[in-house]
């Protein structure tokens, strides 16, 4: 299995990524709220303001500190 580092020294497996969207818009934020109602959102930020967000195939959304083009060009790595 292969990792994707989303920042703070966490990492994502990259075979389970569906989607990495910025979190500016309205409806990733509300995403985020609906996951986190339902105990599905994991939060990477460390701290930091959240720049993009993963889709999982698992149904989980994960909060991460990088651009969307930082954690594109390490999936892109790992493929």
């Amino acid at each position: 299995m292969k990792f994707v580092e989303i920042g703070g020294g966490n990492i994502a497996a990259a075979g389970r990524v569906l989607c990495v969207a910025s979190s500016d818009s309205a409806p990733i934020r509300r995403m985020m709220q609906e996951a986190r109602d339902r105990a599905m959102l994991v939060d990477c930020c460390a701290g930091k303001k959240c720049r993009s967000v993963l889709i999982m195939d698992s149904d989980h959304i994960v909060t991460s500190a990088l651009e969307v083009a930082v954690i594109r060009k390490g999936l892109e790595e790992q493929a």
